[in-house]
């Protein structure tokens, strides 16, 4: 954002102050906009997964926060373009998908907005769109004359999404090739159906939405703007949202509370401001006070980020909760019983279960041979007595309350418990 630029909207100073505006296509007449309250925006999510992750978490947050400084937001499925598959950012051709597993995914990440935003039918209620209910019907030889005529080819080939993965030798589809001529379409036809003047996404969209804008004028579409937040890395450059567990989801079903609670409360010291500002609703002044922390202190702001952050999606309740429960494991030493778990036969640990096996069951390391090296290091425990001897066998002996607790370090827990 231009020095000079001070915005008078409340969105775009929210924008702006929290660390979400990167790019904009023209700060002034966006400001206007917002201010006159009547500011219509979207951000198109494709429906690969049966749920979002922290890779999303900025464009939801920017999406509520236009929502509570009274604009309308709109959360567009990518039902139609998901078919196709966005080439940004990708060296290979995303898997294609089957319409029932489409419809699946879509139904899961209706549930995650569900948290963020308030739907309905008032001024300034949320909708959740479909670009399927406008690309499916199209007919290809009319699409190519009335909408395909105005994109240069040109100007396709020069986008980082086409040109990155050209110039890496990677084979491009002409399927996805076609996809930046959707979205662009979508940005025109959320236009006229619903009045949007603003899409939104991470900066790896600003050419697509700029072919959005082009499209729209040569169409004769009232003036349309673009914004984009910066693609977010940790301090030490890892890309938000994944973990060496896997990705970070949004749903309770694919990551539990605890383990989400987590994530945060492991942020490196370097991000904590800057994730307070994006992933909390903290006041600013509060979140200058938590960034000024330093040594032990700092811990104290971490977890503070990891209930708030855990609150925003799985409520206030089931945050505290796994902040206890973070509590009692770390600062007690005990077998907590709302800690993750992972059910084993009985039979097996009467029979005697491997330790190296176990740490594997419950997901804490990916083969024994990396059991071996943490055990080397003193970095495994059973029931908080730190494993020894990479031979032993866990039994009906070691259960504590019914469970057998197995730490990776001081942070990653797991209950053992055995099934009938």
């Amino acid at each position: 954002m231009s020095e000079a630029f001070r915005p008078t909207s409340d969105f775009l100073r929210v924008l702006s102050t929290r660390g979400f505006l990167h790019q904009c296509s023209d700060l002034a007449g966006l400001d206007a906009k917002a201010k006159s309250g009547d500011l219509v925006a979207y951000i198109g999510f494709d429906c690969t997964a049966s749920s979002l992750h922290v890779g999303s978490l900025v464009q939801i947050m920017m999406l509520r926060w236009l929502q509570k400084t009274g604009g309308k937001p709109i959360a567009l499925m990518g039902g139609g373009t998901t078919r196709v598959g966005d080439p940004s950012g990708k060296d290979e051709s995303r898997k294609l998908l089957t319409d029932e597993t489409i419809e699946a995914n879509k139904a899961g990440i209706k549930q995650v907005f569900s948290k963020f935003l308030t739907f309905g039918a008032a001024k300034h209620d949320a909708i959740m769109a479909d670009n399927a209910d406008w690309l499916l019907g199209l007919n290809y030889i009319d699409f190519l004359r009335d909408i395909g005529r105005h994109f240069s080819v040109n100007r396709m080939l020069a986008m980082d999404s086409v040109k990155l993965r050209l110039d890496r030798e990677h084979e491009l589809s002409f399927l996805e090739f076609n996809y930046m001529c959707l979205q662009a379409y979508d940005f025109v036809e959320l236009s006229r159906r619903h009045g949007v003047t603003l899409q939104m996404g991470g900066s790896d969209q600003w050419g697509n939405i700029i072919t959005g804008i082009d499209l729209g004028r040569r169409l004769g579409t009232p003036q349309l703007y673009a914004l984009t937040s910066p693609l977010l890395a940790t301090a030490s450059g890892a890309k938000m949202g994944k973990t060496a567990q896997g990705a970070v989801w949004l749903d309770a079903d694919m990551l539990s509370v605890y383990d989400y609670w987590q994530y945060w409360r492991n942020c490196e010291d370097g991000d904590i401001a800057r994730f307070l500002k994006l992933f909390t609703e903290l006041p600013l002044d509060e979140i200058d006070r938590l960034a000024a922390l330093r040594d032990a202190e700092i811990n104290e702001a971490k977890k503070i980020l990891a209930t708030e952050a855990t609150a925003m999606v799985h409520g206030r309740t089931a945050a505290e909760q796994a902040a206890e429960t973070a509590r009692q494991a770390f600062e007690e030493g005990i077998a907590a019983a709302s800690l993750p778990s992972v059910g084993i036969a009985r039979p097996e640990l009467e029979a005697g279960l491997g330790v190296l096996s176990a740490f594997v069951k419950a997901g804490l390391v990916g083969s024994t041979g990396e059991a071996r090296r943490q055990i080397k290091g003193g970095g495994l425990k059973v029931n908080d007595a730190t494993v020894a001897d990479e031979r032993a066998n866990l039994g009906l002996d070691d259960l504590i309350d019914g469970a057998i607790k197995l730490s990776l370090g001081k942070k990653k827990h797991v209950l053992l418990k055995p099934v009938n």
